[in-house]
């Protein structure tokens, strides 16, 4: 598991990662998230994350003059899925106040997708986990957004912040899917590459 780039930005999966004791780097070149509108809901973080780890791919071989290294590029997108709604990173407060709103006493899904390009080899995966959020009142939502102010972050929340120590009725699967990637089923492909 040598010469890894992490290709995201994104501090929860940076220290998943270090927890998972990989070694990487992270490389990352901003890349326009918007999807085809046909894509079933499972496939959609699948596809926002091809398009980051080619582009970083790209990024990588220029720098090496068009000489491509083997270089292993991990790549991973989230979203968060209420009913059939694919709820994205909230815009501004009033937003994130309303999305919370509505996962308030719901189920929803968290579904990460993941890719992985080593040479032409391409691993690519969704993982999905449930959450059941706890009804939250109107002053929990609003003491969380203005203390937390999860803006970067699908579903305007983070588990590991306040509101998932404290609204969060249960999970079923992956918690650390749900915190931004699914580290132990990244292992294992990471590990079934060939070299």
């Amino acid at each position: 598991m040598q010469d890894i780039i992490l290709a995201s930005q994104s501090p929860r999966r940076k220290i998943l990662l270090e927890w998972a004791e990989i070694p990487f780097e992270i490389i990352v070149k901003h890349t326009d998230e918007e999807y085809p509108a046909t894509l079933a809901i499972e496939e959609i973080p699948v596809y926002i994350a091809r398009n980051k780890a080619k582009a970083v791919r790209e990024q990588v071989t220029d720098a090496f003059h068009g000489q491509y290294r083997s270089r292993t590029i991990l790549a991973a997108d989230t979203i968060v899925v209420l009913g059939e709604k694919v709820i994205g990173k909230p815009a501004d407060r009033a937003e994130a106040i309303q999305t919370l709103r509505e996962l308030s006493g719901n189920e929803h899904r968290v579904i990460t997708g993941v890719v992985i390009l080593h040479g032409e080899e391409e691993i690519a995966f969704a993982d999905t986990t449930f959450v059941q959020f706890h009804p939250l009142t109107e002053e929990q939502i609003v003491f969380y957004i203005d203390k937390y102010q999860p803006y970067d972050k699908a579903g305007a929340y983070a588990i590991q912040e306040w509101v998932g120590v404290v609204g969060i009725k249960s999970i079923r699967g992956d918690f650390y899917n749900v915190m931004g990637l699914p580290v132990s089923r990244v292992v294992q492909s990471l590990a079934s590459l060939k070299h």
